[in-house]
């Protein structure tokens, strides 16, 4: 079926938010077109919460999506139980079927908060791969070479520091590309960690005789450590689950530098939005960051959630800025520390024992976060505030 393209528009989804798409000439040709294409997004529902890293490829979805296009997000769930190896220092500890069914069943919501579920397909990869017996799978596999898969950086990585890598996470490759095949992609979206796997399934319907997928793929979001990207195994992320208070709050622990990378990346702040974010960043970036994490906030619970919640923050800081509940400011740090030994330093605890108490009990935030991993560590690079119990406010400062 094909239908009047909006060129414009069309141009911008090769364009915004884009860091490379392969081929360009034959999307840009298939969207010009006027042909409503089959655009596929996969997650694995290795924890049951997405994060602002999935709503960037979302909302590319979503952007397709309105174009006319037919967007299928492919949960995982059989995919899930074997683990994205991609990147990984060792294998993934596998799923249960349960576990991975349990963790899907909390994608609806989420996705529903940016693509539009009434007009997209939604599938479960276990629908084919749960059905299918050996005779079937092998013939698949006779079109990946054993070679290239373990050529692959992070395998040859792994096995250069004395790791092994499982004969199962080489099949991950191959499930994720027969994905593709199934529902006949034309193009596909992820990040570039997900190059890989995209790639295969381009190769795969080759071989199969159908039209190779073309590829967009989408920067990658920083996580709040300020250096990996955001990634749920590294527990450095911002989950779309996350109640509004919380939400701000972990926005405003990302490190300033990131500032205007958030505010394209998560905020989606238009071309004049991003103008003003980057001359606000030069002048106030405690102001640009509380910009930043409103139409963050805004874009998942609405504008009025999103005043309270800053509302909130500022309250907090503003009444600890003063009288007895002032930041007692401290010197000398510098590297990295975990929680537990900082609370210690900053006199919140007379013992690890009550220093991990208070940790896990939600008694210690770090810039308005709540931490709860005593393992958490602290980049003393920059300036962080604590609050240890109801009366320790300390504010340390990089040497």
């Amino acid at each position: 079926m094909e239908s009047k393209v909006d060129k414009k528009a069309a141009g911008r989804i090769l364009t915004e938010r884009v860091e490379d798409v392969i081929e360009r000439e034959s999307l840009q040709k298939k969207l010009f077109s006027g042909k409503r294409l089959v655009v596929k997004l996969g997650a694995d529902p290795s924890r049951p919460d997405l994060h602002l890293g999935h709503a960037l490829v979302l909302r590319k979805l979503r952007e397709f999506q309105d174009l006319g296009h037919r967007a299928v997000f492919i949960i995982g769930d059989f995919t899930a139980m074997i683990g994205d190896p991609s990147g990984k220092a060792d294998s993934r500890e596998p799923l249960t079927r349960e576990e991975a069914r349990a963790n899907a069943e909390t994608y609806f919501d989420q996705v529903g908060k940016i693509v539009d579920l009434e007009k997209a397909e939604v599938r479960y990869n276990s629908e084919w791969f749960s059905k299918m017996d050996l005779a079937a799978f092998l013939p698949i596999a006779a079109n990946f070479s054993l070679r290239r898969i373990m050529d692959r950086e992070d395998f040859q990585k792994r096995i250069r520091a004395g790791g092994e890598v499982g004969l199962h996470e080489g099949f991950y490759q191959v499930f994720q590309a027969y994905d593709s095949v199934v529902v006949k992609a034309d193009v596909e979206l992820g990040g570039r960690d997900q190059l890989v796997n995209m790639l295969a399934g381009r190769e795969l319907q080759k071989k199969v005789g159908q039209p190779p997928q073309d590829i967009v793929i989408a920067p990658l979001l920083v996580g709040l450590d300020g250096k990996q990207k955001m990634s749920k195994s590294l527990k450095n992320y911002i989950a779309l689950t996350d109640n509004p208070r919380e939400m701000f709050g972990k926005v405003m622990s990302v490190p300033d530098s990131l500032i205007f990378q958030y505010a394209e990346l998560a905020a989606f702040f238009d071309e004049k939005g991003l103008k003003e974010a980057a001359s606000l960043v030069k002048k106030a970036p405690l102001a640009a960051k509380q910009d930043v994490a409103s139409r963050i906030v805004g874009l998942y619970w609405g504008e009025g959630a999103a005043t309270e919640a800053r509302r909130a923050f500022e309250a907090r800081f503003s009444r600890h800025g003063k009288g007895g509940g002032a930041y007692e400011e401290r010197t000398g740090f510098s590297g990295f520390s975990n929680l537990n030994d900082v609370v210690l330093l900053l006199g919140g605890a007379r013992s690890n024992s009550e220093a991990r108490r208070l940790i896990s009990g939600g008694a210690v935030e770090v810039d308005g976060v709540v931490i709860k991993d005593p393992k958490n560590r602290i980049d003393f690079s920059k300036a962080h505030r604590f609050r240890i119990g109801k009366k320790g406010f300390f504010k340390t400062v990089p040497q």
